[in-house]
Order: structure tokens, then sequence, then C-alpha cells
């Protein structure tokens, strides 16, 4: 936890709920040790979702589908979705999700590895949500930035590593290494890019927003 887990109990108790068949899919994930956007983070989307109102969103990242159906069903009326996810069996998950909430109209799923999906896309996108491989992103973020429209919200998940990222690389354990290092990086290089404005909070696992200038 990188907060109090009281604290952290207390504000979730807070929240209003999603939908009855987003608290389905979140159960069946955290019954199937799927990982899912946390509490915290699915209250600050919505809040997200409500004061920017996107109109073009992009997740890196769909996983069964629960934070595309999350940013489609609290977006704004009409907005799209496209979602990029490599593992075959989430994908036919997702599909699946998608078509029983009555949203496969609104998201569109790409299939395969974002490092190659990501610089053939040409359309701008309003917010986009990173939620992929956590080594990825610093190697991610020139067609994310490319991609970011003047103005748009780039929210980047699980940034902090479960309090890990303060860590001396030798800290951690050999295996993380490489992606410790690798999110200290995009870290940095979110905080001091001169076309963004980057906050970095302490909402679930760690979140970065960053509007592009």
């Amino acid at each position: 936890m990188i907060i109090n887990e009281r604290m952290s109990v207390f504000i979730d108790s807070m929240a209003e709920g999603n939908t009855p068949f987003l608290d389905e899919l979140e159960r069946y994930a955290l019954q199937t040790q799927v990982p899912i956007i946390r509490k915290s983070t699915q209250q600050l989307l919505k809040f997200l979702l409500a004061s920017a109102r996107p109109e073009r969103i992009l997740e890196v990242g769909t996983a069964i589908g629960f934070s595309a159906l999350l940013m489609s069903e609290y977006g704004p009326a009409g907005c799209r979705i496209t979602t990029i996810e490599k593992y075959e069996k989430r994908i036919l998950q997702a599909r699946e999700n998608f078509a029983r909430a009555g949203r496969a109209e609104a998201i569109t799923l790409l299939e395969g590895d974002a490092a190659e999906l990501l610089p053939a896309l040409q359309e701008c996108y309003d917010m986009i949500f990173l939620d992929a491989a956590k080594g990825q992103y610093i190697h991610f973020l020139p067609d994310i930035l490319r991609l970011l429209a003047p103005g748009g919200l780039l929210v980047s998940d699980n940034v902090l590593q479960d309090g890990d990222i303060i860590e001396s690389r030798f800290a951690v354990t050999r295996r993380n290494r490489t992606i410790h290092s690798r999110m200290r990086d995009y870290l940095f290089e979110l905080s001091h890019h001169p076309g963004l404005q980057t906050t970095i909070l302490p909402v679930g696992d760690g979140v970065t927003l960053s509007v592009k200038k």
C-alpha cells in the first residue's frame, strides 16, 4: 500500500459504486486474479471523464475489458474508445464482455502488441489511458505523445510499484530492477517534458496525469 490501508478502505467506502454489470465483472476479476484498476483509480477515472469529457479515448492494456467498459459507461455520450490487447485469452473475454454490456459498437479492440500497433495509428485522442506492461511505458511514450491531441490528457496507471519506486534499484528484487529503472525514467520524462504538465498522485498503485500543452 502506498497510503495507510485504513484510510484507503475509508475512501473506497465513500464511492458511489458502478453498474451491476461492472460490479459483476470486478468480482470475477478478483476471483480469477485478473488485474483490473483499483477502486480509487476507478473513482479518479470517473471524475476525469466527467470533467474532461473526452470524445476519443485510447487505452493500452485491455485485459478483460473492465476499464474500457467503465470509461464507456461514464464517459460523455457518444465517446469512442480504442483499446489494445495482445493476450488471446483476454481478447476473447473482452470481446464477450463488450457484447454482453451492449458496448461492442462503442469500443474498438485492436489485437496485438502495442509496440507494433501504436506506430500505425494516426487518429488523435483526447484521452489516453496507459495500463499495460510497466517496463514498456517509456518505449510507448513517443507514439503516445504523437497521438495525444493538444490539451489532451494522458493517464498512466501503476507507476509507484507498491512503493518500491522510492527504493534503490539494489533494494528491489533482481527480476524487477529493469522495470524499476524504466519506470523511474518514465516518471522523470513525464515530469520534465517541455510539452507536458504532469502531476503524480498516490492513488491506487500510483497514477500520473499529464496534459499536453
